[in-house]
């Protein structure tokens, strides 16, 4: 599936950690990665926004 995906040009997040910080809140989620090319895997920063509802 990894090959699919990536062949399609569609990226991978994998093995985050600290989720259950989120709980069952709507969120917006970022993963920034570095401008790279070529590369299999590589580190990003994710984050989670929480969206605030009123």
């Amino acid at each position: 599936m990894h090959t699919k995906l990536l062949g399609e040009e569609i990226l991978i997040v994998e093995h985050l950690c600290k989720l259950h910080l989120i709980e069952d809140r709507p969120f917006s989620f970022y993963a920034l990665p570095p401008k790279l090319k070529g590369v299999g895997t590589f580190p990003v920063r994710a984050m989670a926004e929480i969206v605030e509802t009123t």
